[in-house]
């Protein structure tokens, strides 16, 4: 019976494996430390699968050990010196030639401007998690994700509008 229940888990892991990444590159903005981030979630998850109780919500549990993985890996991030702003400059870059890899660009700056909270709100949303459980991974009441995400659709939608045109003379 146990290899049929690690079997089950296996896949429910494996189908998540998409929207972990996911979140975790809306978390982090960049694509290897998401894709580090998903898999020690998986990890942890697989290490863990006895204590998850069946019958609770997967997505959320899931969630949570990715999100407390990251705030774990940042605050051991704030104790390492940034990158030199000199060395910065010199690193060549090649923006995108589509439209769509700016619109894209533009929504994860715009995702950086936003508090954490209303980010991490917004990414739990757009990865496909209703707002109870959404709440469940945050560990906040309803009512604040629901302000959350308000406010967060708010201010994004302001920074993808740009400034407001001057009035014509």
């Amino acid at each position: 019976m146990k290899g049929s229940a690690d079997s089950k888990f296996r896949a429910e892991l494996i189908g998540m494996i998409p929207k972990l990444r996911a979140f975790a590159r809306g978390l982090c903005g960049s694509r290897d430390l998401a894709d580090d981030l998903a898999q020690e979630t998986l990890a942890k998850a697989w290490a863990a699968r006895a204590s998850y109780t069946e019958g609770t919500n997967f997505r959320a549990w899931l969630f949570r050990i990715l999100r407390n993985h990251f705030y774990t890996l940042s605050g051991v991030a704030r104790r390492f010196v940034p990158l030199d702003p000199d060395v910065a400059a010199h690193v060549q870059i090649t923006p995108p030639t589509q439209g769509d890899g700016l619109m894209l660009a533009d929504m994860q700056r715009g995702l950086a401007t936003l508090p954490p909270e209303q980010r991490e709100a917004l990414l739990l949303l757009g990865s496909g998690l209703q707002w109870d459980e959404i709440a469940e991974v945050m560990g906040c009441p309803l009512g604040t994700v629901k302000s959350r995400i308000t406010r967060g659709r708010t201010s994004l939608k302001r920074f993808m509008d740009g400034p407001p045109e001057p009035p014509a003379l």
